[in-house]
């Protein structure tokens, strides 16, 4: 009996070794479908290579999504200074990996204290606007601050570390830095003209080392110390006087007053996703917009080009009759701007939108505003699930053109994004924002996106998707595909390798086509699926993902 038992016992023993190994072969052979250009673990989309790596190797040091977002923005403050830096805000997306989502928006305020007439001062025609009266009271430290406390893993100081050698060290300007140098050759942004010079008063150019070593030791005491030496410390201290110097008006008491708020992300349904967005005063309700209108026309690969871009050229257009509709809801109805969300909203939208005609500006109820352009983008997946989609910007190309000799720092020039959006500004108030990082989850699936190029952003975002989810292309080849844009004056233009026949099938439907001499749409995303982790950086920006 005993001998029949233990027979018994060795044949289950031995069915389960044998059904743990078949489990095994089937777990590896899966992931060995994985395409090789895809990852099984995580993945980070930055908007460099390097800072894509840097923000991976975070992840396989343990840390969190957070931590590697944190990582890469810190090093793209460096190999990207004219998009983003500490001197700027972000908005970052955070979904835990229990499928949670909040929304921390550190994007920069109004001053107590600044220019009352400053609005009438505002350009009527885009163009990069300069100066010290148009710096809004920084926000990205106390960013990544809250981020870290709520979701860090890593020590604060870990994150740090490989940008302050990069910066120290020093390093080749890369191609992208070095096309925007020129921008700041001006006598109006000395210092930072002054930065950007080599020995014989040149300016830098791509290839040239350059060294960040008063930022270094500004990221270097904030490593050590923590966020309240960039608010309240020594680094204030002479923030603030170089601010000063430069004529701008922001003040200790201002940086010391900064507060960063914490709130539940926006959820709007998508096909089989749920789709998270920042609320107002970023621009995920005019990304939700045109995606809920598009998704009512049933899209498919299938589907008519010509007209498929003529309503979605007809929903940018509405969608710019919005932008008026965003703002800080501590400052205006948060109410309204939910509506533009909901089904029924797209719907009377859709009822609006001709199959065959366009119609004046008027009729989209658009106001004259000002076109913007900037930012930098970064998309986490770590191992547990987690994600994290965060935009970061100092406005357009080097923000203010004000540089802190003292702290390294280069300041935004955020307050430039109410011209043409608001009549009145208030202390403490943050300016709208195109800014839309958004995370896509479904029963199986997580798509992290978002996108860089001011009020490029939305329509990037939209058409990745679109072209993604709709469209049938692969994550790469629907955000590199050509995309177009409708400007704040109603007009559209196309990427330069756009369909030709398209354009002249569009010119024939009213629509008005200008040239545009630059595109400044990036998209960086990361999804899993099938149990594979595809990554892209979008190569307009040169950018690289990377992951394991």
């Amino acid at each position: 009996m005993a001998r029949s038992k233990a027979r018994v016992y060795t044949c289950c023993a031995l069915m389960l070794l044998c059904l743990v190994a078949i489990i095994v072969c089937i777990a590896v052979l899966v992931r060995r479908k994985c395409p090789d250009d895809t990852f099984s673990s995580a993945a980070v989309a930055a908007d460099s290579g390097k800072c894509s790596q840097i923000g991976r190797d975070i992840l396989k040091q343990g840390g969190s999504a957070v931590d590697g977002a944190i990582a890469a923005l810190l090093c793209t403050s460096v190999m990207n200074p004219q998009s983003m830096g500490i001197g700027g805000g972000s908005i970052f997306t955070v979904m835990d990996s229990s499928g949670n989502v909040k929304i921390i928006n550190s994007r920069e305020t109004v001053p107590a204290t600044f220019k009352s007439d400053l609005l009438k001062s505002c350009p009527k025609t885009f163009q990069m606007i300069s100066g010290s009266e148009w710096i809004g009271v920084p926000g990205e430290i106390r960013g990544y601050e809250k981020a870290h406390n709520l979701y860090g893993k890593l020590p604060w100081h870990t994150l740090f570390e490989p940008t302050i050698k990069l910066a120290r060290e020093g390093f080749p300007i890369p191609p992208i830095q070095g096309r925007y140098i020129p921008y700041i050759n001006t006598n109006l942004t000395q210092p930072l003209r002054k930065f950007y010079t080599d020995e014989n008063g040149n300016l830098l150019k791509t290839h040239d080392i350059v060294k960040f070593e008063k930022l270094a030791d500004t990221l270097e005491t904030i490593a050590k110390h923590g966020a309240n030496e960039f608010y309240t410390g020594n680094i204030a201290k002479d923030l603030i006087r170089d601010i000063e110097d430069a004529g701008g008006t922001i003040t200790a008491r201002d940086l010391a007053s900064y507060n960063v708020t914490v709130t539940d992300a926006w959820a709007v349904p998508l096909g089989e996703y749920q789709m998270y967005i920042p609320p107002p005063p970023a621009g995920g309700i005019i990304l939700s917009l045109i995606l809920n209108v598009m998704k009512g026309y049933n899209l498919n690969p299938a589907s008519q080009k010509t007209l498929a871009y003529h309503r979605l050229i007809e929903a940018f257009k509405f969608a710019n009759g919005l932008k008026a509709h965003i703002r800080d809801p501590r400052f205006s109805s948060e109410e309204m701007a939910k509506k533009f969300t909901e089904e029924s909203f797209a719907e009377h939208i859709r009822s609006l939108i001709s199959s065959s005609e366009t119609h004046s500006p008027q009729y989209y109820n658009i106001t004259p505003s000002l076109d913007s352009v900037g930012t930098t983008h970064v998309s986490v997946l770590a191992e547990d699930g987690s994600a994290v989609s965060v935009t970061s910007t100092i406005n357009h190309i080097f923000g203010s053109k004000v540089f802190s000799p003292t702290t390294g720092v280069i300041l935004n020039n955020q307050l430039s994004d109410f011209c043409g959006r608001a009549d009145n500004i208030f202390p403490g108030e943050q300016p709208p924002s195109s800014m839309a990082p958004a995370v896509l989850k479904s029963q199986s699936k997580t798509l992290v996106i978002g996108s860089t190029g001011g009020s490029m952003i939305t329509t990037g975002i939209a058409s990745a998707l679109i072209n993604h989810l709709w469209f049938g292309k692969s994550l790469k080849e629907a955000i590199s595909a050509p995309v177009l844009y409708v400007d704040s004056q109603n007009a559209v233009k196309f990427e330069p390798n756009f369909d030709k026949k398209v354009i002249e099938a569009l010119k024939a439907m009213g629509h008005k086509h200008e040239s545009a001499k630059h595109f400044y749409n990036v998209v960086n995303a990361v999804e899993k699926k099938d149990g594979c982790i595809c990554a892209v950086s979008d190569a307009r920006k040169l950018g690289e993902a990377a992951g394991y």
